[in-house]
């Protein structure tokens, strides 16, 4: 059986936040003693772990999670906001299962990354059917290394616990979402797809991102 934390190193990762068309279907998908941003945007992580090298204890696997950024629950550095987690699509059931147990959404799923003649296109799929498809201009050098912590919240047991989880992640330079879409209509995913025009507020693509997984956990208000 697997313990946190786990450690990841140098995973393909597409991660950034957006404006919703539909604010009202996300606040829906969120608890409601916790408190959306004031721009009510989402969130999205696109990775790929490509061996089982590059991880303490996981194989190989790739993911697509999303949600929505929280209001007054940043990290200690008051960098980066909280964010809770609606939907979670990981092509291991081992992880799957690890994550479930923190109160995390998992449910399979398969991510693809691929990038041809500068451009990046991150295609996520439930069941071989693609439900989310990113495009997005990358360059081949690194702008800046990001580092720090992410908050996520999730609930076990009825208790909203937090998390923190490490990072360092080289950034890539002429990083640009060109496209997002969201494929499926009917499938639940969809109450988060973006505004028209596309308003993306922060983001970045990593050829190289470390991080744990978990970090610290503890009840929500008991955490720095």
């Amino acid at each position: 059986m697997l313990e946190a934390p786990q450690l990841v190193t140098n995973s393909r990762m597409l991660y950034f936040t957006w404006v919703p068309a539909d604010p009202a279907a996300v606040r829906a998908l969120v608890p409601d003693q916790l408190q959306l941003a004031e721009n009510n945007q989402c969130f999205i992580n696109q990775y790929v772990v490509d061996s089982d090298d590059q991880t303490s204890g996981f194989s190989a696997y790739s993911l697509t999670y999303m949600g929505a950024d929280l209001a007054g629950q940043d990290t200690p550095d008051g960098a980066v906001p909280g964010r809770w987690w609606t939907h979670y699509l990981n092509s291991s059931a081992e992880m799957r299962e690890y994550a479930a147990k923190r109160g995390v959404p998992a449910q399979a799923g398969e991510t693809i990354l691929e990038i041809s003649d500068g451009v990046l296109t991150a295609t996520t799929s439930d069941g071989g059917t693609p439900i989310i498809r990113t495009t997005a201009t990358v360059g081949e050098g690194i702008a800046a290394v990001g580092r720090g912590q992410l908050r996520y919240i999730t609930e076990v047991d009825g208790t909203l616990t937090s998390g923190l989880y490490p990072f360092v992640a080289p950034l890539a330079e002429g990083w640009e979402v060109t496209s997002f879409e969201f494929l499926a209509p009917d499938h639940p995913t969809y109450a988060l797809r973006p505004a028209d025009p596309l308003q993306v507020t922060w983001g970045f693509y990593s050829p190289s991102s470390s991080f744990c997984y978990p970090g610290g956990e503890g009840p929500l208000g008991q955490m720095p």
